[in-house]
């Protein structure tokens, strides 16, 4: 294909000129782009897991050379210069069906394995946890394996918008921890980087599984459609801190993990109970992500504040908590869920014409139902 051609299909932000050409060539010699080490875990499993119907990004294939080697395409713009983020995880393609999956590898010595593939085997629309399609064994470490996921995006990327995108949240996110709790399971380490989300309705046309606001090919910047009225599902993911308790059996536990550093009774000694962190830690997050960072949240006061109590005996249950949520909801006005969540560090005369043109919508959106 000519240059001329790829002119006019790539943006211009993709070319380079002469000076830059020279200096990106003699990088690229000097291994600025190549894999990092943890990348490399991946390139030497790129054919085994080909030959289980699973095709890695090309950076990750033993025969990779940089697409922009003898061009005058900026790196930065071409797919294969992207690096991963998180090393354990890997995003892949399943051949038969052209599915974005996310692999994970993992030490297979403890519960994380059991509790995942426990959760992935029951079909229940209360079951938020995130499904395994697949098992794998590690070719190079036996101690290791791999477990194939559906590939989910952050939950809260992108923002939430309306009002009725947190209550969909808070629904989603409490009636799951009421299954994994009544199947005598704590997850301890609820925190909004281990909620995440299947995102493929906001994104009809996809996004790069590492540069998010990307189109898949990295070049063209995405936008999300609306959470309203799309069908958003929300998961938890990584068990790999998860105690399970058979029944009958103490909930007690020590240790000092997890992401939420909030909790206060967390203790390398002391024990307590691993369901009541899982409270506080949900609590908290529904406080951090919503309460501190929105106006008008004072529906979720009665949710938040005995989630969040101190002391983990007058904490509700997520049994308990689900149903206090179920009466708030049950008094909030259609309209409620439609506003536009106004962010505190909105400027005040900002937020006066923002909130004047929600209205607008709202009167627009009243009009249309009343005509028809």
């Amino acid at each position: 294909m000519s240059a001329q051609v790829k002119q006019k299909r790539l943006p211009n932000h993709a070319f380079l000129d002469k000076d830059s050409v020279a200096r990106h060539k003699q990088l690229t010699l000097e291994g600025f782009y190549d894999l990092v080490p943890k990348e490399r875990f991946w390139q030497a499993r790129y054919r085994y897991l080909l030959d289980h119907g699973y095709l890695l990004r090309p950076r990750y294939s033993p025969d990779w050379r940089p697409s922009w080697s003898g061009t005058d395409l900026d790196p930065n713009s071409c797919e294969d210069s992207i690096l991963l983020i998180d090393y354990q995880v890997m995003d892949a393609t399943r051949i038969s069906n052209r599915e974005r999956v996310a692999i994970k590898s993992f030490l297979k010595d403890g519960q994380e394995l059991q509790i995942a593939q426990f959760f992935a085997s029951i079909e229940d629309p209360r079951n938020h946890c995130v499904p395994v399609h697949q098992i794998i064994a590690d070719p190079h470490d036996p101690g290791f394996a791999l477990m194939v996921m559906p590939y989910l995006r952050p939950c809260n990327n992108p923002d939430f918008s309306t009002i009725g995108d947190i209550i969909d949240f808070v629904d989603q996110t409490l009636e799951g921890l009421v299954f994994i709790h009544k199947h005598h399971v704590a997850h301890r380490d609820i925190a909004v980087e281990n909620i995440m989300m299947d995102a493929k309705a906001l994104y009809p046309n996809g996004h790069h599984p590492i540069r998010l606001d990307y189109s898949e090919d990295g070049l063209y910047p995405v936008s999300a459609l609306p959470r309203a009225g799309r069908k958003v599902r929300y998961f938890y993911i990584d068990f790999g801190l998860a105690s399970h308790f058979p029944p009958g059996t103490s909930p007690y536990v020590v240790g000092d993990v997890g992401r939420d550093a909030d909790v206060p009774e967390l203790s390398d000694d002391v024990p307590y109970d691993a369901f009541k962190v899982d409270i506080f830690a949900l609590g908290n997050l529904y406080s951090k992500e919503f309460k501190q960072r929105y106006n008008s949240m004072d529906f979720l006061l009665s949710l938040i504040e005995p989630m969040t109590a101190r002391q983990p005996e007058a904490r509700p249950t997520a049994e308990q908590a689900l149903q206090e949520w179920v009466k708030t909801r049950a008094k909030l006005s259609e309209t409620l869920y439609r506003w536009r969540l106004g962010p505190k560090s909105e400027p005040a005369f900002e937020r006066v014409m923002n909130d004047t043109v929600a209205v607008a919508w709202e009167g627009v959106y009243r009009l249309k139902k009343l005509v028809g």
